[in-house]
């Protein structure tokens, strides 16, 4: 029984340590493979809900913004900052009437640097340039100087407006990416020429 035993455990074979080798390089090169694609999506993924995070928030900025302008008795422009961009200023300060839900004064302004910009929301006159103490409604412009004011011709009954243009990029290297708002808000709540 025992030789039996003996002749039959000789007759089985097993994997040689060749074919083990073998068989873990295969299995290594395509879990690498599959690592690669996955670590991938997960970087496009962020990225992409970085820029629809970006984006989101300066549409919710430009409709606050357009709320404040509706309402708006009366518009004074900020000066321009470098680098300078195709609107002419990087605040803008809005007298609101007691009617509004918030009256006072309101400035609307960039801060940052270089190729990013956050749009803060300031209650009061801003001064120095700094939008400190306000509220920030948007990050990643990539320019300062996002406002501009049109006044109606002389004589026209046309109300008056702020032309405002948002770019906004994540990636400011990838030119491409840029997400850019526009719109001519209108100051309804000034008394016509």
């Amino acid at each position: 029984m025992i030789r039996r035993l003996l002749r039959s455990g000789r007759g089985e074979r097993g994997y040689t340590l060749v074919e083990m080798l073998t068989v873990m390089v295969i299995l290594g090169v395509v879990m690498g493979a599959l690592t690669t694609v996955f670590v991938s999506a997960s970087h496009n993924e962020l990225d992409m809900n970085n820029r629809f995070r970006a984006q989101q928030n300066a549409r919710l900025a430009l409709d606050k913004f357009r709320r404040d302008v509706h309402c708006a008795r009366s518009v004074t422009l900020g000066s321009a900052t470098t680098p300078a961009g195709p609107l002419a200023a990087r605040s803008v300060t809005i007298a609101l009437p007691a009617g509004c839900r918030n009256s006072g004064t309101v400035t609307w302004c960039t801060q940052g640097s270089g190729n990013r910009w956050g749009l803060y929301r300031v209650v009061g006159i801003v001064g120095s340039g700094s939008c400190s103490g306000g509220v920030k409604y948007a990050d990643y412009f990539t320019l300062p100087n996002v406002f501009n004011y049109t006044a109606p011709a002389a004589g026209s009954h046309l109300l008056p407006k702020i032309n405002v243009d948002f770019p906004v990029n994540v990636k400011p290297t990838r030119p491409a990416s840029t997400y850019e708002l526009k719109d001519d808000v209108v100051v309804r709540n000034v008394s016509r020429a």
